[in-house]
């Protein structure tokens, strides 16, 4: 039989060891953080009915699925964790606790072009609250301060939260009787800073029939910024022209009252009212966050409130509020900056174990003890020369070396080297753990991304 040369398909990741080891040290970092918040874990299939997946699909969406049959069923992968999240809270309405916190992390597929850094299968970190009829806009407040610290504790401190209410837009466009093309004009504004104010002004006057002096006054209106404070004091001149925008002001107020008291230093957030995320079911609050020293990367975490999260699944009022990191992106747009730690170790295991005799019991006894003392040990026993096990050690990464002989066992000590001085010790093996796990701790002190 003709061999097969092997590949990775266009689009999609696979990581060497040690990359793997800083992807999955991102991700035990967001499950820490998102469990701080009172979020449980969810995994839905990454199969589903199509018809359930697409049941507000069409457009682009039914495009970039990868949808194929099975006997007489019609299926597709899921293309976020969103549909998914919906379409379980509606089946399992009776069996929640609301408001439901949960935080998922899993991969979706998207057949679109492949390009750099866009890929077609990809992680995504999703958290969303959902409730019950109603939700409180505080929790709309705390989402921001689970952005920062999810940032901050991955090592970035450069970063900023831009936020803003789509009640604040639809009312203000419905006050320029532009209420009908609202989410058109919402989409071709959230393209502002990559396309510039030039293409968005011929956009709206050409493409939408926006009047030149409207495109105008939409351009002034989002160009208002500077400190929190001051954009809400200057958005005060519309009220009381607009219910919509009045409600959306109040809802930004309420967020901008508990940052602080939530742990958001006054830098790392700004209300940015070009911000209108694309898709047309956020209703109220929207984020996304950037890279101060790196904005070309754009958005790295964005998501909104939305009011009726499963409108096709049920009957029943679910709103709700989430945000989402692309994750596969944001790791490979991180490692082409350069901002990756190559010193964060990476290695399978804490200390390679090398029997000098025949009798492996004691070996064996050690790697259990090591192990019982939450020391990540491997046992290397095959049969090859002493620098060849030495290699194996370094190719890997591993930081600690044993040796274990005939006069070891006897004196009842390890040898045990470390790689990267090149220090040798000779002690008791509960000395020896101790010596270990201190180490350890030096070396896992540092960020997993330099921020």
């Amino acid at each position: 039989m003709a061999k097969q040369t092997p590949r990775t398909l266009s689009g999609f990741m696979e990581l060497l060891p040690a990359p793997q080891q800083q992807m999955e040290r991102i991700m035990e970092i967001l499950r820490k953080t998102y469990a701080l918040y009172g979020f449980t874990p969810l995994d839905t299939p990454v199969i589903e009915s199509s018809e359930v997946l697409l049941a507000k699909g069409g457009g682009e969406t039914e495009k970039q699925i990868y949808r194929f049959q099975k006997g007489d069923a019609d299926l597709s992968l899921r293309f976020d964790l969103t549909v998914p999240l919906a379409k379980y809270v509606a089946l399992h309405y009776n069996d929640l606790t609301f408001p439901f916190r949960r935080f998922q992390i899993g991969k979706v597929y998207r057949g679109e072009r492949a390009q750099r850094g866009r890929f077609r299968e990809f992680y995504q970190a999703d958290i969303d609250i959902i409730g019950d009829g109603k939700l409180s806009v505080l929790n709309e407040a705390e989402i921001p301060a689970i952005i920062y610290r999810t940032f901050s504790a991955l090592g970035l401190k450069r970063f900023l939260i831009r936020v803003n209410n789509r009640k604040i837009l639809n009312g203000f466009y419905a006050m320029l009787n532009l209420a009908e093309r609202s989410q058109d004009i919402m989409r071709t504004v959230d393209k502002l800073d990559k396309i510039g104010p030039e293409k968005v002004e011929a956009i709206l006057t050409g493409d939408l029939g926006v009047s030149q002096a409207q495109a105008l006054e939409i351009l002034s209106f989002i160009s208002i910024n500077g400190e929190t404070q001051a954009v809400l004091s200057a958005l005060e001149q519309w009220r009381g022209r607009s219910e919509t925008f009045d409600q959306g002001l109040e809802e930004l107020k309420t967020v901008v009252k508990y940052l602080g008291g939530f742990g958001v230093p006054a830098e790392n957030f700004a209300v940015d009212l070009i911000i209108a995320r694309g898709l047309d079911y956020y209703t109220g609050t929207v984020y996304e966050t950037i890279l101060l020293d790196h904005p070309e990367i754009g958005s790295v975490c964005s998501g909104g409130r939305y009011d009726n999260l499963a409108e096709y699944y049920t009957d029943k009022q679910l709103p709700g509020v989430g945000i989402s990191i692309g994750l596969t992106r944001l790791f490979y747009v991180l490692g082409e900056q350069g901002m990756l730690n190559p010193d964060l170790l990476t290695a399978p295991a804490d200390v390679l174990i090398l029997p000098m005799t025949e009798d492996l019991a004691p070996a064996v006894a050690l790697a259990t003890q090591l192990r019982e003392n939450g020391v990540r040990a491997q046992l290397h026993c095959e049969e090859k020369k002493f620098k060849q096990k030495i290699s194996y050690a370094d190719k890997l990464g591993i930081p600690y070396v044993i040796f274990l002989g005939e006069d070891e066992i006897s004196a009842g000590v390890v040898a045990c080297k470390d790689m990267t001085t090149g220090e040798q010790t000779k002690l008791d093996p509960k000395a020896t753990i101790y010596r270990i796990k201190a180490g350890l701790d030096a070396r896992n002190g540092g960020s997993v991304i330099l921020g």
